[in-house]
């Protein structure tokens, strides 16, 4: 017995009789280590990509200093990379739960024609190290405790859902959770025997996949078609009485808006993620229309012709605009016609990452940007608004 006892007491080698000391053990075997924080320790490294379906992968990463993540389930992390030698800045949502904070995961899904997306899933390998900033987020079901929960995801949008869901899972909480699901094909469902496990494990949680066709899965016993409401209606008849989270393309999100409408549900309690920084970037350089101008300064009478206005000169391109005291940089910019990167425009990504070099800002960023990079004057301009003239090293 005392064998026996012994035999599963870490560092222990039974066989040579090696004193524990002498043993190197895995580093998941100490006591959980001091907080991951990007401010002091921005780089991880890539320790294990595994494929999920034919074009979707998952990474994971781990801190080389040992320290464990914490995080919030449904929040996301900003990857800085340098692609053809050029610096782009993508969020992705965390897939996995902080259950498990010795490693943290994304899913991404290859994008036809994605520049961050292809070059992940062509070059990104375990062993490389990759700049990571975050996490950062308020999508997330740990800010809105309830007793029941509608989990709508479509495509890749299904991985802050599915962190919220193993977190649930793996707490040993038999939340009251509908899990639905929307994929081009049965081939195309994300987690799909991860998701049966779950649901076999917890009496409470209930999984409908929605598929647009049957692709090459003839059998198919599940639902073709698209998500509507009277299909919703028999998915989770309660589904007025439901915390509803949904992440997917902006169109599938729209399509659940409309349809949650209809039904006459309370959007007090609907959240969203609302980013997908593939298919925005070519949106983000569209000149703002005038109403969107006015817009940007709801407390005004007339803000376009009230409102107090600055300069802001960019250094290395010597161009100079106007920007109007309640408007974003970023904007003004735009609208004069100064092309500048960005792909969020919500203070998420980092993409427009800027020093300044004279002048002041309010800035309201969203986790874009790390305390230390702000004490040495970088802003982002997509989330700063000019409080004097302005010169932006750009």
């Amino acid at each position: 017995m005392m064998r026996d006892q012994a035999m599963f007491q870490p560092g222990i080698d039974q066989n040579s009789g090696v004193e524990p000391s002498r043993v190197t053990q895995p580093r998941f075997w100490d006591a959980l280590p001091a907080r991951w924080n990007s401010d002091a320790d921005d780089t991880l490294e890539c320790c294990q990509v595994r494929n999920e379906t034919h074009d979707v992968k998952s990474f994971f990463f781990r801190a080389p200093s040992g320290r464990a993540f914490v995080f919030e389930p449904g929040q996301f992390i900003t990857l800085e990379l340098e692609i053809d030698g050029e610096r782009v800045n993508r969020c992705y949502t965390i897939s996995s739960p902080p259950t498990r904070p010795h490693t943290i995961s994304i899913t991404v899904k290859r994008v036809p024609g994605g520049t961050v997306s292809n070059w992940l899933h062509d070059h990104l390998h375990a062993g490389m190290p990759v700049r990571v900033l975050g996490p950062a987020g308020e999508f997330t079901c740990a800010r809105h405790p309830a007793s029941k929960f509608l989990f709508l995801s479509a495509g890749s949008g299904i991985t802050p859902l599915m962190s919220m869901s193993r977190t649930h899972h793996e707490l040993g909480e038999d939340s009251d959770i509908v899990f639905v699901h929307s994929a081009r094909t049965p081939d195309d469902i994300i987690f799909a025997r991860e998701l049966d496990l779950i649901a076999a494990n917890q009496a409470h949680f209930r999984t409908a996949f929605v598929c647009e066709r049957v692709g090459t899965r003839t059998n198919w016993p599940g639902i073709t078609g698209f998500l509507t409401l009277p299909l919703l209606k028999l998915i989770a008849p309660d589904f007025l009485e439901r915390e509803i989270f949904t992440c997917g393309p902006a169109p599938y999100m729209q399509a659940v808006r409309n349809l949650l409408d209809d039904g006459g549900f309370d959007r007090q309690h609907y959240h969203e993620e609302s980013f997908s920084f593939e298919t925005t970037v070519s949106e983000a350089a569209a000149p703002l229309a005038e109403a969107d101008v006015a817009h940007a300064l709801p407390d005004a009478p007339n803000p376009v012709e009230t409102a107090p206005r600055f300069k802001v000169s960019f250094a290395r391109s010597h161009r100079e605009i106007e920007c109007g005291g309640g408007q974003h940089v970023l904007d003004a910019a735009k609208q004069a016609g100064v092309r500048l990167p960005a792909s969020c425009t919500q203070g998420m990504c980092g993409t427009c990452k800027v020093k300044l070099v004279s002048g002041e800002v309010a800035m309201k960023h969203a986790g874009g940007i790390r305390q230390r990079e702000i004490d040495q004057g970088m802003v982002l301009l997509c989330c700063s608004k000019p409080l004097t003239d302005l010169v932006v090293d750009k």
